[in-house]
């Protein structure tokens, strides 16, 4: 049954990464291959929980003393649903609830025109310029809101901008680059950082840490792409100031300006506020978002003279969530918890410390993988392949050397974030920003691939040595 629970995974997979060719949605087949598999390992559980998990089987037993009257099968039937489900459905509500929250936080700003603030502050019309001010704001906007958020709000903003369709793909390409790039060095900037920081294989360390070299990651490609334009863009080419969505105009710029403002410091202090309560950062993010909705529903109640239909309430809000992004989690996460409890991910992980005994090497490839396959089952799988190293625990690993990369904010962690992140950029269909420019202005695989994938893979790299230099220079020091 192991294999038939490979076998699965890796055609569910593939199938994933076929999406645009197959056009059966994802968040389908990760359903389907993170339930079955939790069938089929539910009939392996007799024969893998002694070898993956007794110690919890047994606690288990010990806390159920009821159960010592049943048979053996019966005890491991009770084990896998009544704790292994339950405990892997629990870590994954975490993961769920936060990107629930922050959606609907992101989508109220967006829905009443907040993000015009921002963008209504771009005036320049030289292209080099421009192409430079624009990758700034992404990078720094994906690190507070999601990186496909600010891609949307980006490639919007160009198509306001540009109309020379050669120019609005290069720089659409480096909206995507900044934005991976944005994304990978702030715990709440990436679905991969949120997963690691939710699960706590990161903290807020992270920033400091990788801030240096995502933005080699970036600097990198726009300083070559920078030299492909030339001169200005036309003065009835540029809108200085964007269009307001009819939806919002019976607000006022305060209102407005209040949701972002509001919207923007509960996403900021998320961090903060696990420091202090050491709750899961999900309890902050549904909090704020209650917060908000209330603030929303007393602002509207004072405005009569607004029709029902235009009022961008909360309810609302959650008719234009993408619900199938949060399926399409759910379903990778199942997955792969099944393989972790079938001790298949052990076994991997065992593997690669021997073929590829380097969290370099290691890193790096599943970086440069993200660019082909989706980065969330990776990372995921990660997580499973490798417990948090406890330091007092360390000498009791037969290589504690190794293994101390694998403390809470170690390197492996802090490169598997920067990597997963950029690496995606690579290729077009690496990245949830990368999907959205295909989608929205129609820029095909082969031409990304021709023209920025070199740029992208140079960045990437250049910001993987940034990161090994400064690990290096600060081992040298201590």
């Amino acid at each position: 049954m192991i294999a038939i629970m490979i076998l699965i995974f890796l055609a569910g997979y593939l199938l994933i990464a076929l999406e645009h060719t197959t056009k059966i949605n994802k968040a389908g087949i990760a359903l389907f291959i993170g339930t079955l598999l939790w069938i089929i390992y539910l009939y392996l559980a007799p024969e893998a929980v002694p070898n993956v998990s007794p110690e919890q089987f047994q606690h288990f037993l010990d806390s159920h003393s009821e159960l010592k009257k049943l048979s053996y099968a019966e005890q491991i039937r009770d084990f896998v649903i009544d704790h292994q489900i339950l405990e892997s459905l629990g870590e994954i509500s975490e993961t769920i609830f936060f990107l629930l929250a922050a959606m609907s936080i992101v989508e109220m700003i967006d829905s009443h025109g907040g993000f015009l603030y921002i963008t209504t502050r771009i005036t320049t019309r030289k292209k080099r310029k421009l192409l430079w001010l624009i990758a700034f704001i992404t990078f720094f906007m994906s690190a507070l809101l999601d990186n496909l958020t600010t891609s949307i709000v980006m490639i919007m903003l160009t198509r306001k901008i540009i109309s020379e369709r050669s120019d609005r793909w290069l720089f659409g390409s480096m909206i995507v680059i900044a934005a991976n790039s944005g994304g990978a060095w702030s715990p709440i900037g990436d679905i991969t950082t949120i997963m690691l920081w939710v699960k706590g294989n990161i903290s807020v360390a992270i920033a400091p840490t990788l801030i240096l070299p995502s933005i080699a990651s970036v600097i990198v490609p726009v300083f070559i792409v920078q030299f492909f334009l030339k001169g200005s863009f036309a003065t009835d080419e540029t809108q200085d100031t964007p269009e307001v969505p009819s939806a919002v105009k019976h607000l006022t710029d305060r209102d407005r300006l209040e949701i972002l403002v509001f919207g923007l410091m509960i996403l900021v202090l998320t961090p903060v506020f696990k420091s202090i309560t050491h709750l899961p950062p999900f309890v902050w993010l549904l909090f704020g978002m209650s917060m908000l909705w209330i603030f929303t529903e007393l602002m509207y109640k004072n405005k009569n003279h607004i029709k029902e239909e235009k009022k961008h309430r909360m309810s609302k809000i959650f008719g234009h969530l993408d619900f199938s992004t949060l399926i399409f989690f759910l379903g990778i996460l199942l997955a792969v918890d099944a393989l972790q409890q079938a001790g298949i991910l052990k076994e991997l992980s065992g593997f690669l410390a021997h073929a590829m005994p380097n969290v370099y090497a290691q890193g790096l490839s599943i970086g440069v993988l993200s660019a082909i396959v989706d980065n969330v089952p990776l990372v995921a799988a990660a997580i499973g392949m490798y417990p948090i190293v406890d330091p007092a625990a360390l000498s009791t690993f037969a290589d504690p050397e190794f293994m101390q990369n694998f403390f809470v904010d170690g390197i492996f962690w802090h490169f598997l974030a920067y990597c997963a992140g950029v690496g995606g950029s690579i290729l077009i269909i690496g990245s949830a920003a990368g999907v959205i420019l295909m989608g929205l202005e129609g820029v095909s695989f082969v031409w990304y691939l021709k023209r920025i994938s070199i740029v992208a893979l140079l960045g990437y790299l250049a910001g993987a040595g940034v990161y090994i230099l400064q690990n290096t220079l600060i081992t040298a020091m201590s």
